[in-house]
């Protein structure tokens, strides 16, 4: 899921970054600072959860719970996941600084669009239900996530596209383990801190 300096074009980069500023200014301005505490530890969950790289072929697989964030945060997401990724480039090297924008876009949107397509069913639902919610989410998250990976990588040349397939096949056995933690997070969290899934406007 990390792309590394130099594997996209200039325009793709340039794209990516911008969109990504976008996120980020829109994610602050919808944090309220009751959700920061929350943001700090879903950054530290990611920036966690994805440092343990499983190699498949060229490409590696790893854990990134964008969708539990997307749940909790919201657009907020953004700001949260773009922490975790800078830590992991500068200290890691996990991915690349001039790309750092991309795998912002890559990893935050699809954690805000879930967001918006799950987090309605996890409130209106018994813990149950909304376990379930959590599952899709978390595995849609992944899938959004690889797809978008995959456009980015082809969108910057056609030698990229075998790479972009391998990205989406290997990840799903990824987005089947993120769908059975999320399922599990939602669930808890549900029973003890349901208002924890409630809009950050009507939070608190």
């Amino acid at each position: 899921m990390h792309i590394v300096d130099g594997a996209l074009s200039m325009p793709v980069v340039a794209a990516g970054t911008a969109l990504a500023v976008v996120g980020l200014g829109i994610g602050l301005k919808r944090m309220p600072t009751d959700r920061i505490p929350a943001a700090g530890v879903l950054s530290a969950t990611f920036f966690v959860a994805s440092l343990v790289h499983v190699p498949i072929g060229p490409s590696s697989v790893h854990l990134i719970l964008n969708g539990l964030a997307g749940l909790v945060l919201g657009w907020a997401a953004f700001p949260a996941l773009f922490v975790g990724l800078l830590l992991q480039a500068v200290f890691f090297g996990f991915g690349g600084i001039t790309v750092l924008g991309v795998n912002t876009l890559n990893i935050a949107l699809p954690a805000v669009i879930v967001g918006y397509l799950c987090r309605p069913g996890i409130q209106a639902g018994s813990p149950a239900v909304a376990a379930i919610w959590g599952a899709a989410g978390g595995a849609l998250a992944i899938a959004l996530t690889t797809l978008m990976v995959g456009i980015a990588l082809a969108a910057s040349g056609e030698e990229f596209i075998p790479a972009a397939k391998l990205v989406f096949f290997a990840h799903i056995p990824v987005m089947a383990i993120e769908a059975a933690l999320t399922g599990a997070a939602v669930l808890l969290a549900r029973r003890v801190k349901p208002e924890l899934f409630a809009s950050p406007a009507t939070a608190g």
